[in-house]
């Protein structure tokens, strides 16, 4: 029966795995058509290798249109993740010391962007900036990239700050450390995972972000999204699949990185936890 079970369970989650990886997996194979089609050519299928091309690929790498997307939402992501990080990092530190009742109701307000709908939140943020001259520029897709990055920063902060134990700063003040020194020393690195996890979300929202970016970009403002958008609607170019293949394999490196790191740091751990026994 156990190994009946044991089956039956890693069969449902194979199942459950190649139910969300594949729609995203089989943009990759398909990147490679030679023809203007979302869809597999016969040679393609009979693994003919005249049936296979870079064509989508080179002409990323050439269209002036692609290489401004890639710089621009470089540039918007590179500048919203630590001023959302630095931000959500001081909320969550500040939700700490209110009492229960006041915390929840900031930490709901501060959730707001994630709760509403993105294209209530893209309307309303458009009738803000409009009459302040912040349409169609990088500078507005900025601050409304930070107020949807923030508050994933402030949730996963707050949630690595949930087994702090206050009695580490009274032990580091008795121990003589200045507020600033029992910070760095003590707070910091607890709460470091968190900081770190928060980033990554604020990157990648930053850079995915499509339906706000609509509403206040420019042509020369278009991120990587947008120029995808654009691909899918105007003109069916399969070099969307290719940007969306980069784009899966930039996550799946990070991704194996990350775990990798995290194995490590377990490995390292426990060595030094068999060292301090013995």
């Amino acid at each position: 029966m156990k190994r009946m079970s044991r089956f039956i369970l890693g069969l449902v989650v194979t199942m459950v795995g190649l139910f969300l990886l594949l729609p995203i997996l089989v943009i990759i194979p398909l990147s490679f058509n030679p023809e203007p089609y979302f869809s597999f050519t016969g040679k393609m299928l009979q693994l003919d290798p005249n049936g296979w091309s870079l064509r989508w690929y080179r002409e990323v790498v050439q269209d002036p249109q692609w290489r401004l997307a890639f710089k621009n939402s470089i540039t918007v992501a590179a500048i919203v993740t630590p001023i959302a990080t630095a931000l959500g990092t001081c909320a969550a530190l500040g939700l700490r010391h209110l009492p229960p009742t006041q915390r929840t109701v900031v930490t709901l307000f501060v959730s707001a962007p994630l709760i509403v709908p993105i294209i209530i939140v893209a309307a309303g943020t458009y009738l803000l900036f409009a009459p302040l001259g912040l349409t169609q520029s990088l500078t507005g897709i900025v601050l409304s990239h930070i107020s949807l990055a923030a508050p994933f920063v402030v949730i996963t902060v707050s949630g690595a700050l949930t087994t702090f134990d206050e009695r580490l700063l009274r032990a580091a003040a008795i121990l003589g450390a200045s507020p600033v020194r029992a910070f760095c020393r003590v707070t910091l690195p607890i709460m470091a995972p968190g900081v770190a996890a928060g980033a990554l979300f604020a990157f990648a929202t930053s850079f995915d972000e499509a339906v706000l970016t609509l509403f206040l970009a420019g042509y020369d403002q278009r991120t990587i999204p947008l120029q995808m958008w654009s691909g899918v609607r105007d003109q069916l170019s399969p070099a969307v699949l290719v940007v969306a293949s980069l784009l899966v394999a930039a996550v799946s490196i990070v991704m194996v990185g990350l775990s990798l790191h995290q194995a490590l740091s377990r490995q390292r751990s426990k060595q030094l936890g068999y060292g301090a026994e013995h």
